[in-house]
């Protein structure tokens, strides 16, 4: 299924803009308004929506695949601040209550992808009626929150087996999203 972006109604991008909007809120909270972190993120979005809004992305022919530019880097960043003494100790920093709480951003992010695909934009598999489950990560994340960090009766090990799912979860959606894709070494 090829996107078809222009039968799209502008509600859904609104609602892209304010769940992305909320997320970096949300995320920034959690790391106690670091203006790395702030710095990062806005030079981040403005540079992967300059090419999205130059339609960069909507090539699909090609090798390395253009969406690499979009993953690759956050995930060096990611690997950074868990393989470097400096990005260890700006993570233990985070707010891990708030941090679980981001999740919740989650449920809106599902729904837009529901959204897109009533109107064509994405195909079925991308959303919860397909093989996305990701939305179960956001809909736990208030429980998970409430009885991990506010009642303390949920025991480490819990909580981190919560976080893997997640991010199982994530990753499971990411590998579809790129097997989705018209590339070239579909």
């Amino acid at each position: 299924m090829g996107l078809h972006l222009q039968h799209v109604p502008a509600w859904l991008g609104v609602c892209f803009v304010l769940t992305t909007s909320l997320a970096v809120f949300m995320f920034l909270r959690a790391s106690q308004w670091s203006r790395s972190a702030l710095a990062v993120l806005l030079l981040w979005a403005t540079f992967v929506g300059a090419l999205s809004m130059k339609g960069f992305f909507t090539v699909t022919a090609g090798s390395p695949p253009r969406f690499a530019i979009a993953i690759l880097p956050p995930l060096s960043i990611i690997a950074a601040l868990f393989l470097t003494k400096g990005g260890r100790r700006w993570m233990d920093k985070i707010d891990h209550a708030k941090l679980t709480l981001v999740h919740v951003v989650r449920i809106p992010v599902e729904l837009v992808l529901f959204g897109l695909f009533l109107h064509g934009a994405v195909p079925q598999l991308m959303t919860f009626e397909g093989r996305n489950w990701d939305i179960l990560s956001g809909i736990t994340a208030p429980l998970v929150w409430f009885l991990g960090y506010r009642q303390h009766t949920l025991p480490r090990w819990v909580l981190f087996t919560w976080n893997l799912v997640c991010l199982g979860l994530l990753f499971n959606i990411v590998g579809n999203a790129i097997l989705a894709a018209p590339f070239d070494f579909q």
